[in-house]
């Protein structure tokens, strides 16, 4: 099995390709700001539980990656509650990217909790 079969990574994925190109219309003076911080968690929460996965034989590491990723996940809330208060995504737009959001961190968190199931062998 590799990372990109978890479905966390694959919603995580998702969510960040659909922040990307919604992001494609925001205002230019965004670009070093905004976008780029939006676009930057949205895509480390799917690095981080690559990462996490690759870990997972050692417990505290792969929990601490995980955490990590959530905590990403987190972040993105903030950039997108922010691309709204800027007028940049509507509030459906808002509503729609957390409630993704709020998914994936459900997934992560199942992840942390229950832990021992993804210690399988590691691939060569």
């Amino acid at each position: 099995m590799s990372f990109k079969s978890l479905l966390a990574y694959k919603k995580a994925f998702d969510l960040s390709m659909v922040i990307f190109e919604i992001t494609k219309n925001f205002p230019k003076d965004e670009t070093y700001s905004l976008t780029g911080q939006i676009r930057r968690s949205s895509r480390s929460v799917c690095a981080n539980i690559a990462e996490a996965y690759r870990k997972r034989l050692y417990p505290k590491h792969f929990i601490s990656k995980l955490t990590d990723s959530d905590s990403e996940n987190s972040e993105t809330q903030v950039w997108i509650d922010f691309s709204n208060s800027c007028n940049y995504i509507t509030s459906e737009q808002q509503q729609i990217l957390t409630n993704k959001s709020i998914e994936v961190g459900k997934l992560i968190n199942f992840m942390i909790n229950n832990s021992e199931r993804f210690r399988g062998k590691t691939e060569n």
